[in-house]
C-alpha cells in the first residue's frame, strides 16, 4: 500500500516537472529577455568613469596640469575674497555679489576636480550610483546659483549705471543679502527634483561613463527605454534657470548701454562702461558654453565635444573669472596696490 502511495506521488512530481519545463520551452525568448533586463537593471550598483583613459601616455601631464589649474582657481578667488573684505574702498553691493561669485567658482570647480585628481592619481575610476548622484546635484545646483547670480550681478549694475542716485537705497544691505540667498537657493529645488528624477531610471545598457563628471548628457545614454520625458524636464529647467537669467541679463545690459550712450562726455561713458565689461565677457563665456551643452539634442552629443565643453566652463572659465575682474577693474587694481604697499 505504502509502495503504490509513494509511486503514485513520484508520478505526480515528474508530470508538474514535465509542464514547467514545457510552458518555459514555449516562451524561452520573453523569459530571458525579462531576467535579463531585471539583472542589468538590479546589478548596476556603481558607474566607470572613463574620464581620459584614452590617453594613457598623458596620465601624469594631465595630473600636473589639473593640479596647477585647481590651485589658482583657489588661489585667485580666495584673493578676490579676502581684498573684498579687508578693503574699505570695496564695500560696495558690486563687490559683496563678486565675493559670493569668487566662493561660488571655489565650491563649483571642487565638486568635480578633486575627484579627477583622486582618479588619475590611483587610476580607480569607479564611483557609486549615491556619489554620482550627490556629484551630479550638487553641481546642477551650483550651475544654476551662477546663473541666477550673473543675473542679480547685471540687475546690479543696471541700477548703479541708469539710476545712480537710488542706487543706495534700492541696493541696500539687506536687499543685497537677499539677492545673495535667492541666487544660492532658488534653483536647489529644480536640480534636487532632477537628479532624483535621473537616478530614479533603471540603467541597463552600460555602467561606462565617457565623461570627466556624472553630467546629464553622458548619464541618460545609459537609462534603459523612453528618456523623452527626462529630456523634456532637462529643456525646461534649462529655459527657468539658464535662458530667464540670460534675458533678463540682456535687458539690463540693453538698458545700460542705451544710457551710457547717452553720456556727454568720453570719459564718462568708458568710466561706466569699464565697471560691468568684466562681467560682460563672463556672463558670455558661461552662457555660450553651457548652452550648447544641455540645450543640443542628446542624438548630436559626442563624448569629445562634451568633454571639451565641460572643460571649459567647469575649469577654464572659473580659472580665468578673477583674472577678468581684476585685470578690467581699476578700483580692485588699486585696492591691490594699497593692500601691497600696506604690507
Amino acid at each position: 500500500m505504502k509502495t503504490e502511495i509513494s509511486l503514485q506521488f513520484l508520478n505526480g512530481i515528474s508530470r508538474l516537472r514535465i509542464r514547467k519545463c514545457t510552458l518555459i520551452e514555449s516562451s524561452p525568448q520573453m523569459k530571458h529577455t525579462d531576467v535579463r533586463e531585471e539583472d542589468n537593471a538590479s546589478t548596476v550598483t556603481q558607474f566607470l568613469l572613463l574620464e581620459f583613459s584614452d590617453l594613457p601616455k598623458l596620465q601624469s601631464f594631465l595630473f600636473g596640469v589639473f593640479s596647477i589649474m585647481y590651485l589658482i582657481v583657489l588661489i585667485a578667488n580666495s584673493f578676490i575674497i579676502m581684498i573684498t573684505k579687508l578693503d574699505p574702498a570695496l564695500q560696495k553691493p558690486m563687490y559683496f555679489f563678486l565675493l559670493n561669485f569668487s566662493f561660488l567658482e571655489i565650491c563649483y570647480v571642487s565638486v568635480i576636480l578633486p575627484r579627477i585628481l583622486y582618479s588619475i592619481w590611483t587610476q580607480d575610476r569607479n564611483i557609486s550610483l549615491l556619489a554620482c548622484a550627490t556629484q551630479m546635484c550638487f553641481f546642477l545646483m551650483l550651475a544654476a546659483t551662477e546663473s541666477i547670480l550673473l543675473a542679480v550681478m547685471s540687475y546690479d549694475r543696471y541700477v548703479a549705471i541708469c539710476n545712480p542716485l537710488h542706487y543706495p537705497l534700492v541696493m541696500n544691505p539687506r536687499k543685497c543679502r537677499q539677492l545673495a540667498a535667492g541666487s544660492w537657493l532658488g534653483g536647489m529645488p529644480f536640480q534636487v527634483g532632477q537628479t532624483c528624477q535621473i537616478f530614479s531610471l533603471h540603467f541597463c545598457n552600460s555602467n561606462q561613463i565617457d565623461h570627466f563628471f556624472c553630467d546629464i548628457p553622458p548619464v541618460l545614454k545609459l537609462a534603459c527605454g523612453d528618456t523623452s520625458v527626462n529630456e523634456m524636464y532637462v529643456y525646461v529647467v534649462a529655459i527657468l534657470l539658464a535662458a530667464i537669467p540670460f534675458i533678463l541679463i540682456l535687458t539690463s545690459y540693453s538698458k545700460i548701454i542705451t544710457t551710457i550712450l547717452r553720456l556727454p562726455t568720453a570719459e564718462g561713458r568708458a568710466k561706466a562702461f569699464s565697471t560691468c565689461s568684466s562681467h560682460l565677457v563672463v556672463v558670455v563665456l558661461f552662457f555660450a558654453s553651457a548652452s550648447i551643452t544641455y540645450l543640443m539634442p542628446k542624438s548630436t552629443h559626442s563624448a569629445v565635444s562634451d568633454k571639451f565643453l565641460s572643460i571649459f566652463y567647469t575649469i577654464v572659465t572659473p580659472m580665468f573669472n578673477p583674472m577678468i575682474y581684476c585685470l578690467r577693474n581699476k578700483e580692485v587694481i588699486a585696492a591691490l596696490r594699497r593692500l601691497l604697499l600696506r604690507k
